[in-house]
């Protein structure tokens, strides 16, 4: 492990073999999406997201560049980028880190405890602050809307398409709630 990309290798090879689904973006490591779960007893508990990693040429002794793909409502995650706020992969990190525990450790209490105080997303940290149980309502919308497997899936072929499409659903609502019904029935 004397060197970046030997331990860079090591840290994604850990993340494959264990119970996430990685899929490389143009046969490298250096980018690759990941399958998330959302946190049992959260309301995003059922929600599935593909989150895209990017690992800087000097991991670990640089943070990996995470976000998420598909829409979250999260008021430290950009509703449009999907870049993600969170001290202890912008600022905090160490090279004592690897990629398990951001998908074990910390992407999970991010969703368990949101800080309102520092968002990305000031609408979802307004309504948070405001009134817990329509935001808590509104993140499950979001799961069930954005955040399904079947979501995921179409994601992986063409991110563009789906955001055209999750647009259009999004203001007419008839493609994306046929799909939700579907969806639903096979759990």
């Amino acid at each position: 492990m004397s060197s970046p990309s030997k331990r860079r290798d090591m840290d994604v090879m850990k993340l494959m073999m264990s119970d996430y689904t990685v899929e490389p973006i143009n046969d490298g490591i250096n980018e690759f999406n990941v399958e998330f779960h959302g946190p049992k007893e959260s309301p995003y508990e059922g929600g599935v997201w593909k989150v895209r990693v990017e690992l800087p040429d000097a991991y670990p002794y640089k943070s990996p560049s995470i976000g998420f793909v598909n829409k979250i409502f999260h008021p430290n995650v950009d509703e449009l980028s999907g870049s993600v706020c969170l001290d202890v992969i912008n600022q905090s990190w160490s090279p004592m880190f690897d990629l398990l525990n951001v998908f074990e450790v910390f992407l999970p209490q991010l969703l368990l405890y949101p800080n309102p105080s520092d968002p990305l997303n000031g609408d979802a940290a307004s309504l948070m602050m405001k009134d817990k149980a329509q935001y808590e309502q509104k993140v499950k919308e979001y799961c069930e809307r954005y955040a399904k497997k079947e979501h995921m899936d179409n994601t992986l072929t063409d991110d563009s398409e789906v955001e055209v499409s999750d647009n259009e659903a999004f203001s007419d609502g008839r493609s994306d709630s046929d799909d939700e019904v579907a969806g639903r029935a096979d759990p």
